[in-house]
């Protein structure tokens, strides 16, 4: 990944929270949106029975959230809630984010 790099949490439930957040000028938005894509197709081939809540049986879920801001920047915001398994195979493929 170039652009999204993912920080990890885990909350009292076992849940796991991947969180990455991109700011680009308009002609690097394609990219970033290349990658996210790429992360979400990765999750329906590796986890089919996904994206649905974690507390239903899921193994990971998401939101994407793209905005323009003024002076034309493009942030790309995508959020992975995910099992322990999901988090594992997840972290496995796209290794941990920066320290």
């Amino acid at each position: 990944m170039e652009f999204l790099q993912f920080d990890a949490s885990d909350d009292d439930h076992g849940i796991t929270t991947l969180d990455a957040m991109a700011s680009t000028p308009a002609d690097r938005h394609a990219a970033v949106l290349a990658e996210a894509a790429q992360v979400l197709a990765w999750a329906r081939r590796q986890f089919p029975d996904g994206p649905g809540p974690i507390d239903e049986g899921h193994d990971w879920d998401h939101d994407l959230q793209v905005t323009v801001e003024d002076g034309g920047w493009h942030v790309v915001s995508l959020t992975l809630a995910a099992s322990p398994r999901f988090a594992e195979a997840f972290l496995a493929a796209f290794g941990p984010g920066p320290d």
